[in-house]
């Protein structure tokens, strides 16, 4: 008896809100659409601009020349606005007062790839689409002869850069060459070699365990590529046109210059004047005395006058 009334209740309003449709159509039937009875809703968490309500207001006007509500196909023109390349879903309905809805959510870009020479855009479902005349969508640039089973995978380490910090600012391109993937990096004119779409993760860690240990230290420009397909090794090829910069090396000799141009200062004389005195005084024991106790005070200046050097070298700064 309980499903009996339960099915009884459904049908009955069922049959109540087709009454209802049914009356609101032959009402609103004869009256025409206009711009404020038309509801476009763009539902994107990532605002993208490559249709907009006035492209879905031409559609509309073509599908329903005399304008009328009830001269509108409504499964038609949902099928016309779904076949849009850049749409990736579209709900089109009427409401109970005449007024027409189109909830339409568009296709937004993971990356943008260049091959055979054609430029499109890929999606997270890897699903092509071409570029926009008027609007060109921020994201990354992937150039090479990818597949198109590849695209989701490849969607996805796109996706694992754009949220991570440090790969986002290293990486600025991928790009694929002889069955290899290769990551563009923004310093330097190196690239890293990932080989695979497998183990990201783990490949982009090496990565940055290479930078934060040797790379930071040295010039990006010294390598050429550096490979992190190979299991727990990184392998670097170096740029056979670089040179080593200079410019450390030449800011030292240039400081030491400086400082060999500085006069040093010049020890106490005053031994020197100890043999003026000799020479001065008549040779008498007392002064011979005198004389033979004074060699001990030099060896003591001799002593003194080596304190300056050090003084002269710490003043020698290499930056």
């Amino acid at each position: 008896m309980k499903n009996k009334y339960r099915i009884l209740k459904i049908a009955v309003t069922v049959i109540l809100l087709g009454f209802l449709l049914s009356f609101s159509l032959k009402k609103f039937s004869g009256q025409k659409i206009t711009d404020n009875k038309i509801s476009v809703k763009m539902s994107d968490k990532t605002p993208v601009y490559f249709i907009d309500e006035k492209d879905i207001w031409e559609i509309v006007k073509k599908e329903n020349p005399s304008g009328k509500v009830g001269d509108l196909n409504i499964p038609a023109l949902e099928k016309k606005i779904n076949a849009l390349p850049a749409v990736d879903s579209a709900n089109v309905y009427l409401n109970l007062n005449g007024k027409l809805n189109l909830d339409i959510k568009q296709r937004v870009p993971v990356f943008r790839l260049n091959k055979d020479g054609r430029d499109f855009y890929v999606d997270e479902k890897g699903i092509e689409f071409p570029i926009s005349k008027t609007y060109s969508h921020p994201c990354m640039l992937v150039t090479g002869d990818v597949q198109k089973d590849e695209y989701q995978k490849l969607a996805e380490l796109v996706k694992k850069i754009d949220n991570d910090d440090f790969s986002k600012k290293y990486f600025i391109g991928i790009s694929k060459d002889k069955g290899d993937y290769n990551l563009l990096t923004s310093e330097g004119n190196y690239k890293v070699e990932i080989g695979d779409l497998d183990n990201i993760e783990f490949k982009v860690k090496g990565f940055k365990t290479f930078v934060e240990k040797y790379l930071v230290y040295q010039d990006p420009e010294k390598y050429r590529m550096v490979s992190v397909k190979y299991q727990n090794q990184i392998v670097t090829t170096l740029n056979p046109n670089f040179k080593e910069n200079d410019s450390i090396l030449s800011a030292t000799n240039k400081e030491l210059a400086k400082a060999s141009a500085v006069p040093l200062k010049k020890p106490d004389d005053k031994p020197k004047r100890a043999e003026i005195k000799k020479t001065n005084k008549p040779t008498s024991p007392s002064s011979k005395q005198k004389t033979t106790s004074k060699p001990k005070e030099t060896k003591k200046t001799e002593k003194k006058s080596t304190a300056p050097k050090p003084k002269t070298k710490a003043k020698i700064k290499i930056e």
